[in-house]
Protein backbone atom coordinates (compact mmCIF):
# COMPACT_ATOMS: atom_id res chain seq x y z
CA UNK A 1 0.00 0.00 0.00
CA UNK A 2 1.53 3.54 -0.78
CA UNK A 3 0.95 5.94 2.25
CA UNK A 4 2.28 9.28 2.27
CA UNK A 5 5.68 9.76 4.28
CA UNK A 6 3.76 12.14 7.22
CA UNK A 7 0.89 10.09 8.46
CA UNK A 8 -2.35 11.59 6.96
CA UNK A 9 -3.80 11.80 10.75
CA UNK A 10 -1.24 14.83 11.62
CA UNK A 11 -2.11 16.74 8.29
CA UNK A 12 -4.47 19.44 7.88
CA UNK A 13 -8.38 18.77 7.96
CA UNK A 14 -8.50 20.07 4.12
CA UNK A 15 -5.47 17.58 3.27
CA UNK A 16 -7.68 15.12 4.97
CA UNK A 17 -10.38 15.55 3.27
CA UNK A 18 -9.02 15.78 -0.24
CA UNK A 19 -7.57 12.02 0.48
CA UNK A 20 -10.26 11.06 1.68
CA UNK A 21 -12.25 12.60 -1.76
CA UNK A 22 -9.97 10.96 -3.83
CA UNK A 23 -9.82 7.40 -2.39
CA UNK A 24 -13.89 7.91 -2.89
CA UNK A 25 -13.58 8.20 -6.20
CA UNK A 26 -11.26 5.59 -6.71
CA UNK A 27 -13.29 2.89 -4.62
CA UNK A 28 -16.62 4.32 -6.43
CA UNK A 29 -15.01 3.48 -10.10
CA UNK A 30 -14.20 -0.11 -8.32
CA UNK A 31 -17.23 -0.69 -7.70
CA UNK A 32 -18.76 0.42 -10.86
CA UNK A 33 -16.49 -2.12 -12.26
CA UNK A 34 -16.36 -5.17 -9.85
CA UNK A 35 -18.93 -5.22 -7.81
CA UNK A 36 -23.11 -6.72 -9.00
CA UNK A 37 -24.66 -5.68 -6.13
CA UNK A 38 -23.51 -1.91 -6.52
CA UNK A 39 -23.70 -1.92 -10.38
CA UNK A 40 -27.29 -2.93 -9.75
CA UNK A 41 -27.86 -0.56 -7.70
CA UNK A 42 -26.10 2.51 -9.46
CA UNK A 43 -28.87 1.17 -12.64
CA UNK A 44 -31.84 1.29 -10.73
CA UNK A 45 -31.05 4.21 -9.00
CA UNK A 46 -30.38 5.82 -12.63
CA UNK A 47 -27.21 7.14 -10.47
CA UNK A 48 -24.01 7.87 -12.95
CA UNK A 49 -20.79 6.63 -10.76
CA UNK A 50 -18.62 9.10 -12.08
CA UNK A 51 -20.66 11.99 -10.83
CA UNK A 52 -20.17 10.75 -6.93
CA UNK A 53 -16.93 13.04 -6.69
CA UNK A 54 -16.87 14.57 -2.97
CA UNK A 55 -18.04 13.08 0.79
CA UNK A 56 -21.39 15.52 0.05
CA UNK A 57 -22.45 13.50 -2.68
CA UNK A 58 -22.56 10.34 -1.13
CA UNK A 59 -26.06 11.68 0.34
CA UNK A 60 -27.54 10.88 -3.19
CA UNK A 61 -26.69 7.32 -2.37
CA UNK A 62 -28.69 4.82 -0.71
CA UNK A 63 -27.81 3.12 2.19
CA UNK A 64 -26.40 -0.53 2.39
CA UNK A 65 -28.09 -2.25 5.33
CA UNK A 66 -27.67 -5.45 7.08
CA UNK A 67 -30.13 -7.19 5.47
CA UNK A 68 -28.85 -6.35 1.75
CA UNK A 69 -25.48 -8.16 2.97
CA UNK A 70 -28.12 -10.82 4.32
CA UNK A 71 -29.86 -11.63 1.29
CA UNK A 72 -27.90 -10.73 -1.61
CA UNK A 73 -24.26 -11.88 0.34
CA UNK A 74 -22.35 -13.12 -2.71
CA UNK A 75 -23.74 -10.29 -5.05
CA UNK A 76 -20.92 -8.38 -2.74
CA UNK A 77 -17.76 -9.95 -3.69
CA UNK A 78 -15.45 -8.18 -6.20
CA UNK A 79 -13.36 -10.68 -6.99
CA UNK A 80 -13.36 -14.34 -8.44
CA UNK A 81 -13.09 -16.95 -5.80
CA UNK A 82 -9.90 -18.16 -6.11
CA UNK A 83 -8.42 -14.51 -4.96
CA UNK A 84 -9.88 -15.17 -1.74
CA UNK A 85 -7.47 -16.16 0.89
CA UNK A 86 -9.67 -16.17 4.38
CA UNK A 87 -13.44 -16.05 4.96
CA UNK A 88 -15.06 -14.55 7.87
CA UNK A 89 -18.57 -14.54 9.26
CA UNK A 90 -19.72 -11.84 11.39
CA UNK A 91 -20.84 -12.57 14.46
CA UNK A 92 -24.49 -11.72 13.69
CA UNK A 93 -25.69 -9.39 16.16
CA UNK A 94 -28.81 -8.49 14.62
CA UNK A 95 -29.40 -11.75 13.02
CA UNK A 96 -28.53 -14.68 10.55
CA UNK A 97 -24.30 -13.82 10.06
CA UNK A 98 -22.93 -12.50 7.06
CA UNK A 99 -19.86 -14.49 4.86
CA UNK A 100 -16.74 -11.81 4.09
CA UNK A 101 -14.08 -12.68 1.93
CA UNK A 102 -10.72 -10.92 2.29
CA UNK A 103 -7.78 -11.06 -0.37
CA UNK A 104 -3.81 -11.11 0.22
CA UNK A 105 -4.66 -7.26 -0.40
CA UNK A 106 -7.51 -6.82 2.14
CA UNK A 107 -5.54 -8.87 5.12
CA UNK A 108 -2.63 -6.34 4.28
CA UNK A 109 -4.84 -3.46 4.33
CA UNK A 110 -6.14 -5.08 8.09
CA UNK A 111 -2.88 -5.17 9.43
CA UNK A 112 -1.83 -1.59 8.38
CA UNK A 113 -5.19 -0.39 9.93
CA UNK A 114 -4.22 -2.38 13.33
CA UNK A 115 -0.65 -1.39 13.63
CA UNK A 116 -1.85 2.14 13.18
CA UNK A 117 -4.33 1.70 16.08
CA UNK A 118 -1.96 0.03 18.46
CA UNK A 119 0.95 3.04 17.61
CA UNK A 120 -1.81 5.10 18.26
CA UNK A 121 -2.32 3.04 22.05
CA UNK A 122 1.69 3.68 22.43
CA UNK A 123 2.30 0.30 21.49
CA UNK A 124 6.48 0.37 19.90
CA UNK A 125 8.48 -2.18 18.45
CA UNK A 126 9.82 -4.55 21.20
CA UNK A 127 6.19 -4.02 22.73
CA UNK A 128 4.55 -7.71 23.83
CA UNK A 129 1.07 -8.20 23.40
CA UNK A 130 -0.86 -11.03 25.30
CA UNK A 131 -3.84 -11.62 23.01
CA UNK A 132 -7.14 -12.52 24.81
CA UNK A 133 -9.28 -12.88 21.77
CA UNK A 134 -10.02 -16.47 19.57
CA UNK A 135 -8.05 -16.82 16.21
CA UNK A 136 -10.81 -19.47 15.30
CA UNK A 137 -14.34 -19.57 15.02
CA UNK A 138 -14.26 -17.47 11.76
CA UNK A 139 -13.64 -14.54 13.60
CA UNK A 140 -12.12 -11.01 12.22
CA UNK A 141 -11.00 -9.55 15.14
CA UNK A 142 -8.10 -11.86 16.41
CA UNK A 143 -6.27 -12.38 13.20
CA UNK A 144 -6.54 -8.59 12.48
CA UNK A 145 -4.90 -8.32 15.92
CA UNK A 146 -2.15 -10.80 14.94
CA UNK A 147 -1.76 -9.24 11.73
CA UNK A 148 -1.17 -5.81 13.25
CA UNK A 149 1.06 -6.77 15.96
CA UNK A 150 3.13 -8.67 13.56
CA UNK A 151 3.58 -5.42 10.99
CA UNK A 152 4.35 -3.49 13.49
CA UNK A 153 7.50 -5.29 14.81
CA UNK A 154 6.00 -6.13 18.30
CA UNK A 155 5.73 -9.44 19.88
CA UNK A 156 2.46 -11.48 20.75
CA UNK A 157 0.99 -14.17 22.89
CA UNK A 158 -2.15 -15.79 21.24
CA UNK A 159 -3.43 -17.30 24.27
CA UNK A 160 -6.93 -17.15 23.57
CA UNK A 161 -10.22 -16.19 25.48
CA UNK A 162 -11.13 -17.05 29.18
CA UNK A 163 -8.94 -19.53 31.43
CA UNK A 164 -7.53 -16.82 34.19
CA UNK A 165 -5.41 -19.60 35.24
CA UNK A 166 -3.55 -19.52 32.08
CA UNK A 167 -3.75 -15.54 31.05
CA UNK A 168 -1.82 -15.39 34.92
CA UNK A 169 0.72 -18.19 34.09
CA UNK A 170 1.32 -16.89 30.45
CA UNK A 171 1.59 -13.30 32.22
CA UNK A 172 4.40 -14.37 34.80
CA UNK A 173 6.36 -16.66 32.14
CA UNK A 174 6.89 -14.01 29.20
CA UNK A 175 6.23 -10.82 31.01
CA UNK A 176 4.26 -9.07 28.30
CA UNK A 177 3.48 -5.11 28.78
CA UNK A 178 0.20 -5.18 27.11
CA UNK A 179 -3.46 -6.99 27.42
CA UNK A 180 -6.00 -7.20 24.93
CA UNK A 181 -9.13 -8.58 25.83
CA UNK A 182 -12.68 -7.68 26.34
CA UNK A 183 -12.64 -5.06 29.10
CA UNK A 184 -15.21 -6.91 31.46
CA UNK A 185 -12.96 -10.03 31.32
CA UNK A 186 -10.45 -7.94 33.46
CA UNK A 187 -12.40 -7.90 36.93
CA UNK A 188 -12.33 -11.88 36.52
CA UNK A 189 -8.60 -11.53 36.15
CA UNK A 190 -7.92 -9.72 39.34
CA UNK A 191 -10.71 -11.77 41.06
CA UNK A 192 -8.87 -14.80 40.31
CA UNK A 193 -5.31 -13.05 41.00
CA UNK A 194 -7.03 -12.03 44.53
CA UNK A 195 -8.31 -15.00 45.74
CA UNK A 196 -4.93 -16.82 44.25
CA UNK A 197 -2.34 -14.34 46.33
CA UNK A 198 -0.83 -13.30 42.83
CA UNK A 199 0.26 -9.92 43.46
CA UNK A 200 -1.23 -8.34 39.92
CA UNK A 201 -0.37 -4.76 40.41
CA UNK A 202 3.65 -5.58 40.82
CA UNK A 203 3.30 -7.13 37.11
CA UNK A 204 4.64 -6.68 34.01
CA UNK A 205 1.50 -5.47 32.72
CA UNK A 206 1.18 -1.22 31.66
CA UNK A 207 -1.49 -1.22 29.29
CA UNK A 208 -4.52 -2.93 29.00
CA UNK A 209 -6.69 -2.58 25.17
CA UNK A 210 -10.20 -2.91 25.64
CA UNK A 211 -12.34 -4.21 22.79
CA UNK A 212 -16.23 -4.65 21.93
CA UNK A 213 -17.13 -2.73 25.39
CA UNK A 214 -17.22 0.65 26.68
CA UNK A 215 -14.43 1.94 29.02
CA UNK A 216 -16.15 5.32 29.14
CA UNK A 217 -18.67 8.50 29.48
CA UNK A 218 -19.81 10.32 26.55
CA UNK A 219 -17.39 13.21 27.93
CA UNK A 220 -14.94 10.66 28.04
CA UNK A 221 -14.56 10.29 31.42
CA UNK A 222 -14.38 6.34 33.16
CA UNK A 223 -17.30 4.97 33.10
CA UNK A 224 -18.23 2.26 36.23
CA UNK A 225 -16.19 -0.74 34.46
CA UNK A 226 -13.29 1.52 33.70
CA UNK A 227 -13.14 2.86 37.20
CA UNK A 228 -13.36 0.03 38.78
CA UNK A 229 -10.36 -1.48 36.72
CA UNK A 230 -8.97 1.53 37.27
CA UNK A 231 -8.90 1.24 41.05
CA UNK A 232 -7.77 -2.06 41.42
CA UNK A 233 -5.37 -1.71 38.55
CA UNK A 234 -3.39 1.56 37.66
CA UNK A 235 -2.97 0.85 34.37
CA UNK A 236 -3.38 2.48 31.39
CA UNK A 237 -6.96 1.96 29.48
CA UNK A 238 -7.31 1.83 26.00
CA UNK A 239 -11.07 1.73 24.76
CA UNK A 240 -11.56 0.47 20.63
CA UNK A 241 -14.38 0.15 18.45
CA UNK A 242 -13.99 -1.95 14.99
CA UNK A 243 -16.65 -4.68 12.95
CA UNK A 244 -15.93 -6.76 10.58
CA UNK A 245 -18.12 -4.59 8.28
CA UNK A 246 -15.73 -1.87 7.99
CA UNK A 247 -12.43 -3.65 8.22
CA UNK A 248 -11.17 -0.62 10.43
CA UNK A 249 -10.82 0.18 13.82
CA UNK A 250 -11.47 3.41 15.87
CA UNK A 251 -8.62 3.55 18.84
CA UNK A 252 -7.79 5.92 21.45
CA UNK A 253 -4.45 7.68 21.93
CA UNK A 254 -3.14 8.34 25.90
CA UNK A 255 -5.40 11.42 25.74
CA UNK A 256 -8.55 8.94 25.65
CA UNK A 257 -10.60 11.65 23.70
CA UNK A 258 -12.63 9.22 21.08
CA UNK A 259 -11.43 6.73 18.55
CA UNK A 260 -9.42 7.91 16.14
CA UNK A 261 -10.39 7.46 12.35
CA UNK A 262 -7.50 5.87 10.06
CA UNK A 263 -8.92 8.61 7.05
CA UNK A 264 -7.46 6.94 4.16
CA UNK A 265 -9.12 3.46 5.11
CA UNK A 266 -12.63 4.95 5.98
CA UNK A 267 -15.54 7.73 5.80
CA UNK A 268 -17.71 7.87 8.18
CA UNK A 269 -20.70 9.99 7.91
CA UNK A 270 -23.38 10.50 11.29
CA UNK A 271 -26.89 10.48 9.95
CA UNK A 272 -29.78 11.64 12.49
CA UNK A 273 -33.51 9.95 12.47
CA UNK A 274 -34.26 11.80 8.86
CA UNK A 275 -31.37 9.92 7.19
CA UNK A 276 -28.99 12.95 6.68
CA UNK A 277 -26.07 13.92 8.38
CA UNK A 278 -26.27 15.59 11.63
CA UNK A 279 -23.75 18.57 12.41
CA UNK A 280 -20.36 17.61 14.09
CA UNK A 281 -20.74 16.74 17.82
CA UNK A 282 -24.30 16.00 17.65
CA UNK A 283 -25.14 12.26 18.04
CA UNK A 284 -26.48 9.59 15.15
CA UNK A 285 -26.46 6.45 13.44
CA UNK A 286 -22.59 5.82 12.06
CA UNK A 287 -22.65 4.93 8.43
CA UNK A 288 -19.41 3.79 7.27
CA UNK A 289 -17.35 3.62 3.46
CA UNK A 290 -14.83 1.60 3.07
CA UNK A 291 -11.69 2.60 1.32
CA UNK A 292 -8.77 0.72 -0.56
CA UNK A 293 -11.12 -2.76 0.24
CA UNK A 294 -10.06 -5.64 -2.63
CA UNK A 295 -12.62 -8.24 -1.89
CA UNK A 296 -16.03 -7.11 -0.18
CA UNK A 297 -16.04 -3.01 0.03
CA UNK A 298 -19.24 -1.35 1.13
CA UNK A 299 -21.05 2.01 0.34
CA UNK A 300 -22.66 4.06 3.07
CA UNK A 301 -23.13 0.55 5.45
CA UNK A 302 -25.37 1.40 8.53
CA UNK A 303 -24.07 0.06 11.38
CA UNK A 304 -26.76 0.36 13.61
CA UNK A 305 -24.33 2.29 16.43
CA UNK A 306 -25.27 5.27 18.01
CA UNK A 307 -22.18 7.77 18.20
CA UNK A 308 -21.11 10.98 17.38
CA UNK A 309 -18.10 12.93 15.52
CA UNK A 310 -15.23 14.91 17.67
CA UNK A 311 -13.42 17.31 14.86
CA UNK A 312 -11.15 19.55 17.15
CA UNK A 313 -7.51 18.43 17.25
CA UNK A 314 -6.57 16.13 19.47
CA UNK A 315 -3.82 17.08 22.41
CA UNK A 316 -1.34 13.94 20.34
CA UNK A 317 -2.00 16.29 17.67
CA UNK A 318 -4.03 14.32 15.05
CA UNK A 319 -6.08 16.32 12.63
CA UNK A 320 -8.24 13.19 12.05
CA UNK A 321 -11.74 13.22 13.22
CA UNK A 322 -12.80 10.74 16.21
CA UNK A 323 -15.68 8.73 17.48
CA UNK A 324 -16.96 9.15 20.32
CA UNK A 325 -17.78 5.98 22.94
CA UNK A 326 -20.80 4.46 21.52
CA UNK A 327 -24.08 5.31 23.02
CA UNK A 328 -25.71 2.14 21.87
CA UNK A 329 -27.41 0.39 19.23
CA UNK A 330 -30.14 1.65 16.93
CA UNK A 331 -32.24 -1.42 16.88
CA UNK A 332 -31.40 -2.29 20.57
CA UNK A 333 -32.82 1.06 22.05
CA UNK A 334 -35.36 0.95 25.31
CA UNK A 335 -38.07 2.41 26.31
CA UNK A 336 -38.59 1.85 30.65
CA UNK A 337 -41.33 3.44 32.34
CA UNK A 338 -40.74 6.39 30.14
CA UNK A 339 -36.84 6.70 29.88
CA UNK A 340 -35.02 5.84 26.96
CA UNK A 341 -31.95 3.62 27.86
CA UNK A 342 -29.26 1.54 26.11
CA UNK A 343 -28.03 -2.00 27.01
CA UNK A 344 -24.52 -0.42 27.75
CA UNK A 345 -26.02 1.44 30.53
CA UNK A 346 -27.98 -1.81 32.04
CA UNK A 347 -24.74 -3.59 31.28
CA UNK A 348 -22.26 -1.03 33.19
CA UNK A 349 -24.04 -1.57 36.15
CA UNK A 350 -24.25 -5.47 36.17
CA UNK A 351 -20.37 -5.29 35.35
CA UNK A 352 -19.89 -3.40 38.64
CA UNK A 353 -21.83 -4.92 40.61
CA UNK A 354 -19.59 -7.86 43.01
CA UNK A 355 -22.17 -10.26 43.61
CA UNK A 356 -23.55 -10.78 39.82
CA UNK A 357 -21.63 -13.73 38.39
CA UNK A 358 -22.91 -13.60 34.86
CA UNK A 359 -26.54 -11.98 33.49
CA UNK A 360 -28.59 -11.30 30.37
CA UNK A 361 -30.97 -8.91 29.94
CA UNK A 362 -34.13 -9.86 27.76
CA UNK A 363 -36.55 -7.47 26.67
CA UNK A 364 -40.04 -8.15 25.59
CA UNK A 365 -43.49 -6.28 24.83
CA UNK A 366 -46.16 -5.96 27.31
CA UNK A 367 -49.58 -6.18 26.50
CA UNK A 368 -49.85 -2.30 26.42
CA UNK A 369 -47.06 -2.42 23.67
CA UNK A 370 -44.82 -1.19 26.15
CA UNK A 371 -40.79 -2.30 26.92
CA UNK A 372 -40.69 -5.18 29.55
CA UNK A 373 -37.03 -5.64 30.52
CA UNK A 374 -36.21 -8.52 32.49
CA UNK A 375 -32.54 -8.91 34.06
CA UNK A 376 -31.74 -12.75 35.14
CA UNK A 377 -28.59 -12.93 37.47
CA UNK A 378 -27.08 -15.54 38.64
CA UNK A 379 -25.07 -15.11 42.14
CA UNK A 380 -20.97 -15.96 43.07
CA UNK A 381 -20.53 -18.72 45.43
CA UNK A 382 -19.87 -15.79 48.05
CA UNK A 383 -23.18 -14.30 47.90
CA UNK A 384 -25.74 -16.49 49.66
CA UNK A 385 -28.95 -17.18 48.27
CA UNK A 386 -30.92 -16.98 51.51
CA UNK A 387 -30.40 -13.39 50.86
CA UNK A 388 -31.56 -13.04 47.62
CA UNK A 389 -34.21 -10.54 48.54
CA UNK A 390 -31.68 -8.21 50.04
CA UNK A 391 -29.83 -8.56 46.63
CA UNK A 392 -32.23 -7.77 44.99
CA UNK A 393 -33.69 -4.63 46.41
CA UNK A 394 -29.51 -3.42 46.55
CA UNK A 395 -29.40 -3.69 42.93
CA UNK A 396 -32.60 -2.21 41.80
CA UNK A 397 -31.58 0.48 44.24
CA UNK A 398 -28.51 0.92 41.69
CA UNK A 399 -30.38 0.87 38.77
CA UNK A 400 -32.23 3.52 40.27
CA UNK A 401 -29.18 5.62 40.83
CA UNK A 402 -27.53 5.21 37.71
CA UNK A 403 -30.24 5.04 34.96
CA UNK A 404 -33.11 6.26 37.15
CA UNK A 405 -35.45 3.28 36.38
CA UNK A 406 -34.91 -0.08 37.96
CA UNK A 407 -35.92 -3.43 35.48
CA UNK A 408 -37.04 -6.81 36.75
CA UNK A 409 -34.62 -8.91 38.39
CA UNK A 410 -34.84 -12.45 38.25
CA UNK A 411 -32.03 -14.94 39.92
CA UNK A 412 -31.02 -17.62 38.25
CA UNK A 413 -29.14 -20.75 38.75
CA UNK A 414 -25.71 -19.92 37.39
CA UNK A 415 -25.36 -23.44 34.93
CA UNK A 416 -28.59 -22.78 33.54
CA UNK A 417 -27.82 -18.95 32.85
CA UNK A 418 -24.21 -19.98 31.41
CA UNK A 419 -25.67 -21.93 28.86
CA UNK A 420 -27.91 -19.88 27.89
CA UNK A 421 -25.13 -16.64 28.09
CA UNK A 422 -22.68 -18.93 25.62
CA UNK A 423 -24.59 -21.35 24.24
CA UNK A 424 -21.95 -24.21 22.11
CA UNK A 425 -22.28 -22.08 18.66
CA UNK A 426 -21.77 -18.62 19.68
CA UNK A 427 -18.51 -16.70 19.65
CA UNK A 428 -19.63 -14.10 22.03
CA UNK A 429 -21.45 -13.81 25.18
CA UNK A 430 -24.98 -12.94 24.55
CA UNK A 431 -25.88 -10.67 27.22
CA UNK A 432 -28.85 -8.97 25.15
CA UNK A 433 -31.81 -10.86 24.61
CA UNK A 434 -34.20 -8.61 22.30
CA UNK A 435 -37.97 -10.36 21.93
CA UNK A 436 -39.99 -7.63 20.69
CA UNK A 437 -39.95 -8.43 17.11
CA UNK A 438 -40.43 -12.21 17.66
CA UNK A 439 -43.77 -12.01 19.68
Amino acid sequence: MNHTDIDIEFQSPEAIRLLQEEKLRQAIAYLAEHSPYYQSMFAEHGIDPASIKTIDDLQRLPFTEKRDLQLRNADFLCVPREKVVDYITTSGTLGDPVTFCCTESDLQRLAYNEKKSFECAGLRPGSIVQLMTTLDKRFMAGLAYFLGIRELGASVIRVGNGIPELQWDTIRRIKPDTIMCVPSFILRLIQYAEDNGIDYRASSIRRIIGIGESLREQDFSLNLLGKRIKEKWDVELFATYSSTEMSATFSECCHGLGGHVHPELIIVEIIGDDNLPVPDGEYGEVVVTTLGVEGMPLLRFRTGDIAAKRTEQCPCGRNSYRLTPLVGRKNNMIKLKGTTLYPPAINDVLDNTAYVDAYQVVVTESEAGTDDVLVRISLKPAAAHDQADTLVKDLKDRFRSRIRVAPRIEIVDPALLASQVMPPKSRKPIKFLDLRHHQ
